[in-house]
């Protein structure tokens, strides 16, 4: 297979997985976490589509917000030429795969894309890659093949596509009759003692110009915005900027919704590959290594006289007597607890948190930035105290603050510090004063990471208290006041 005929992988990496709150936070969703493995669930989504011969480098559409995250994991998954698309604001899959489609065609007139979530679970990555390859032809002979799953139970959890006929030409293939939303439990049942019904995956396979004749047809209003965004785009550093007034007029819908239930063109290949959408606790422990008492105990747990249940610590001790059916998990800062057939009623907790504006919803103590992490150890009033973690060669931005002073202290590891126009090194157990309104960078020179702890003093010490003048990473400053995220991100 030619690299022009390659096909082109669409990663949709841009959800907040909140139904997976308290480890999925707005600021590092799921995608980016190992739930399911050793590696983050992008990662094990971009090492599925690296054989060289088969695709192209993959197009990895996300929120700007989750950028440096995504390119770190792109970097880490060893997949050269692959490009981050940057949404400037969440519209469903839609605009997004229609922003993949026009930028796919800039470089091949004949590309086809196979449009998959970052989020998803496949275990027979085989099967998968053989389902890509059956479903290839009919792909290339204009049809809008979605991958549908061989249902194993009746699950409210997913929509179904009824299988319509065999598609004449290609095997294995079939028309797709109707796409069901989720159903209750009842109705459920019946498709799967009914049979010709699947799971709906999400996961598609189509050229990108027979993609673009059915929006113009079906979601044009979708397709005009999108192509004005596209045009206006503009390269920041690594990353595509999409043009943001344009995008944020594109109204916000999915491809099943604006496009593949209204279409002549749809079809589906019905597969068993091992997939699952982790989308609850509760998937999370269908598909983990369970004890003898049918137990997932995840980190630093201990399970005396539990059965069913599933139990992750990302910190401390967590023990676990005399329950069943629960799921308990344990982060830095937040503990979630509950009754396993309550997973997706999780919905009710993260509305309230989103009422009640908690930060516990928005980021985890420890935040990764393009420079490397802060973890927030303590704070009261008048003071915050932070441990820092620069990577060799990273750089925080140029800035002042009007209100709060800092002292570094390094830890190990050695600090180039800026202080207005003097410039000093700093090892291990040398510190600094930062007073208020001095302009100030931080940088780690050296081959090791850089660690130090910083105390913040001072009257005022919200994070909208900052003036940038430079920044290697091309960041743009939104903060309001109030807001505890660290903005240095």
């Amino acid at each position: 297979m030619t690299t022009h005929r390659r096909i082109v992988p669409v990663v949709l990496s841009g959800g907040a997985g909140t139904r997976l709150w308290p480890m999925s936070r707005e600021q590092h969703p799921k995608q980016l976490l190992p739930l399911a493995g050793q590696t983050s669930m992008l990662q094990d989504t971009l090492a599925r589509v690296a054989d060289g011969g088969r695709f192209a480098p993959p197009l990895v559409v996300t929120a700007a917000g989750l950028r440096f995250a995504v390119a770190e994991q792109l970097k880490l998954s060893g997949i050269p030429g692959g490009s981050v698309v940057l949404e400037p604001v969440g519209r469903n899959t839609g605009p997004a795969v229609a922003a993949a489609a026009l930028l796919a065609l800039e470089s091949d007139p004949d590309a086809v894309l196979l449009v998959v979530a970052a989020d998803h679970l496949i275990e027979d990555v085989d099967a998968f890659l053989r389902t890509v390859d059956a479903a290839l032809p009919a792909a290339r002979d204009g049809w809008l093949v979605t991958f549908s799953i061989l249902p194993t139970r009746p699950e409210t959890g997913y929509g179904y596509i009824r299988l319509g006929q065999p598609l004449a030409g290609h095997p294995g293939i079939h028309e797709a009759s109707a796409f069901v939303e989720k159903p209750d439990a009842e109705r459920a049942q019946r498709f799967v003692e009914a049979g010709g019904y699947s799971w709906n995956s999400g996961m598609f396979l189509f050229a990108a110009a027979s993609l673009l004749a059915e929006m113009e047809r079906h979601a044009p209003a979708v397709l005009e915005a999108v192509r004005r965004a596209v045009a206006e785009r503009r390269v920041d550093l690594d990353f595509v900027r999409l043009g943001e007034a344009a995008f944020a007029q594109a109204p916000a819908v999915s491809v099943d919704h604006g496009v593949m239930e209204h279409t002549d063109r749809a079809a589906t290949v019905p597969c068993d590959i091992g997939w699952t959408d982790v989308g609850s606790w509760s998937e999370l422990w269908g598909i983990g290594p369970k004890d003898g008492a049918g137990n997932v105990g995840i980190g630093d747990v201990l399970l005396e006289d539990a059965r069913n249940c599933y139990v992750r610590s990302e910190h401390h001790l967590v023990a676990a007597l005399g329950v069943e059916n629960l799921v308990l998990v344990a982060t830095e800062d937040a503990v979630l607890v509950m009754p396993r057939e309550r997973a997706q009623d999780i919905r009710q907790v993260v509305q309230r948190l989103q009422r009640l504006q908690r930060s516990e919803l928005v980021a985890h103590r420890r935040v990764s930035r393009p420079w490397g992490a802060f973890l927030s150890i303590h704070s009261g009033e008048r003071f915050q105290v932070k441990e820092l973690t620069v990577k060799p060669g990273g750089k925080l931005s140029l800035q002042k603050h009007y209100h709060r002073a800092e002292h570094w202290v390094v830890v190990n590891g050695t600090a180039l510090v800026t202080r207005d126009d003097h410039t000093q090194l700093l090892r291990e157990n040398e510190s600094v004063y930062i007073p208020a309104g001095t302009l100030h960078r931080l940088e780690n020179p050296g081959k090791v990471p850089l660690n130090l702890i910083e105390v913040q003093s001072g009257c005022y010490l919200g994070e909208d208290d900052i003036v940038r003048l430079d920044d290697t990473y091309g960041r743009v400053e939104k903060v309001e006041s109030g807001q505890t995220t660290d903005p240095r991100g």
